[in-house]
């Protein structure tokens, strides 16, 4: 089978795709004959070696896939050959086939295309997870969403909806910005501009936002942490703009405020409970149609690399997607 082939951590322009043996489940696996998978900040990093944990070479880049299962192995109940999936692993999504434990996917719902159901998982667990069980978003309140045009960005806008807040989208360019607010964003800022934080408090109506979803980092962060409403919560979710924070602790003090984190990658293995309850709600959301995860540009299997560099130059609106089968 056809894989994308990260030999040693480079740049991905110096990354190919290989012809590599096909995977063979072992009792308790399924093998899925991916059809879409989609690229994440985190996987731009891991093919270069610079994410927290490193994979072992050589690998295949991709967390997130879509496809159908080709064969199943040992006695696994309620997921059969010819079924429509949806999943995450690791790494492996980008080739042609990927094997995983049955208990990594989830039959996908009918009318989901393969494209949208490869780029669910990760970005709506984090924003659900992040937004409910860290930042304990309530109806009515006021959510600023930092990034709110990348994949996780979107994401938390269409939760921060269905959750009941009012969301407000921080972003750097008017396209973005539009998009935004085409997924359900109330209210638009730029924070680009100096005087960007007078801008949210307007748009706040002087309040300040009680929720502020973060995957963007460096000195934007600090900034948005100022403008927070009394007990408001901070959620950390990653540093897209490649610099990691320094927040005053008087900060949370003056403000009585809460920074916390997520790390979407060690819910299941530290809070398997909580991840259960936010995939039971998105499936929900899901099936009866309230949720329809956004698809950013689709790249063919070839195009893979354009795939990463529209992504790491944060020009990207919503999450990437490759085209496999």
């Amino acid at each position: 089978m056809k894989a994308v082939v990260v030999e040693q951590y480079a740049p991905i322009d110096q990354i190919g795709l290989r012809d590599i043996a096909m995977p063979e489940p072992v009792p308790g696996q399924i093998r899925v004959r991916v059809q879409a998978a989609s690229i994440g900040f985190v996987d731009g990093l891991k093919v270069e070696g610079r994410y927290q944990t490193k994979d072992e070479l050589p690998f295949t880049p991709g967390a997130e896939f879509a496809g159908v299962v080709d064969a199943v192995a040992g006695d696994i109940s309620g997921i059969a050959p010819g079924m429509r999936v949806m999943g995450a692993a690791r790494s492996g999504a980008l080739a042609e086939y990927i094997a995983v434990p049955a208990e990594a996917v989830e039959v996908m719902p009918e009318g989901l295309s393969m494209e949208a159901a490869a780029a669910f998982r990760t970005n709506y667990l984090t924003a659900l997870y992040a937004l409910g069980e860290r930042g304990s978003l309530r109806a009515g309140e006021q959510l600023l969403v930092l990034g709110g045009a990348g994949g996780t960005g979107i994401a938390a806008i269409q939760v921060g909806k269905l959750l009941g807040a009012r969301v407000i989208a921080a972003a750097s360019t008017a396209e973005k910005r539009e998009f935004a607010t085409s997924f359900g964003a109330d209210a638009v800022v730029d924070y680009t501009k100096s005087d960007w934080r007078d801008a949210l408090k307007e748009a706040t109506g002087g309040h300040g936002p009680d929720v502020i979803f973060d995957p963007v980092g460096g000195e934007v962060s600090v900034q948005a942490f100022r403008s927070i409403a009394w007990n408001g919560r901070h959620v950390v979710v990653g540093f897209a703009a490649g610099t990691i924070p320094a927040l005053p602790f008087n900060l949370p003090l003056l403000k009585g405020g809460l920074l916390t984190g997520v790390d979407a990658a060690q819910i299941a293995r530290r809070e398997p409970d909580a991840q259960a309850r936010v995939m039971t709600q998105l499936s929900a959301w899901l099936n009866d149609g309230r949720l329809v995860p956004v698809v950013g540009k689709v790249f063919g299997f070839e195009d893979f690399r354009a795939a990463f560099k529209t992504m790491q130059t944060r020009a990207a609106l919503g999450k990437m997607v490759v085209r496999i089968g």
